[in-house]
């Protein structure tokens, strides 16, 4: 289950505290640890990111980080995939990569865990929706879907052999039947 560390915390406040393992997030105030992955969710994440990159890395159009904190619009949050395209990847100075991301994502996934509430993972994705991220995915293994947020909050909920929609300019063409796929081992 999804634990409650603390309520009513700032950001600034929340920064002051150690990581913790897994993470945690500050969403609405309150400082949540995230549910330890577990088999499905670590493949589907590890598959996802390397799918994304092979089409996006290298042509330099978008990256794709496995858990990475962002930080914007008072909460901080660590997406299962956080996908930036790379004009808006954070640079430091030096033009290494920043340490902090204090951005949205421009896709964020999220992977319902077993002991997740979807009414909670679902609140991410609105939060990152409203504040810029143009594509969210709530990819749930048990039913096979994946509830995808567009900008104004539309929401549309794919299964099966339908291609799925990825964000601009990401040559990616993959289904959630493609992606549901990855679990088996046969």
């Amino acid at each position: 289950m999804t634990e409650k560390i603390q309520s009513q915390t700032t950001i600034e406040d929340f920064f002051k505290v150690p990581e913790t393992n897994p993470p945690s997030e500050l969403i609405e105030g309150e400082v949540i640890q995230k549910p330890i992955r577990e088999g499905e969710h670590s493949l589907l994440q590890l598959e996802l990111c390397e799918a994304i990159n092979r089409v996006a890395k290298e042509p330099k159009i978008a990256i794709a980080f496995p858990e990475l904190r962002c930080t914007f619009g008072g909460e901080s949050i660590v997406p299962d995939v956080s996908v930036f395209r790379w004009k808006r990847i954070p640079l430091q100075s030096s033009g290494r990569i920043a340490k902090r991301f204090e951005i949205y994502p421009d896709w964020a996934i999220e992977i319902l865990s077993p002991e997740q509430k979807q009414i909670f993972v679902l609140k991410k994705l609105l939060h990152y929706s409203q504040n810029g991220t143009d594509l969210g995915w709530l990819i749930d293994s048990e039913t096979e879907s994946i509830l995808a947020i567009f900008p104004g909050q539309q929401v549309e909920i794919f299964q099966g052999a339908t291609q799925l929609p990825v964000i601009y300019g990401i040559p990616l063409e993959i289904t959630a039947e493609q992606i549901f796929s990855w679990l088996t081992f046969s």
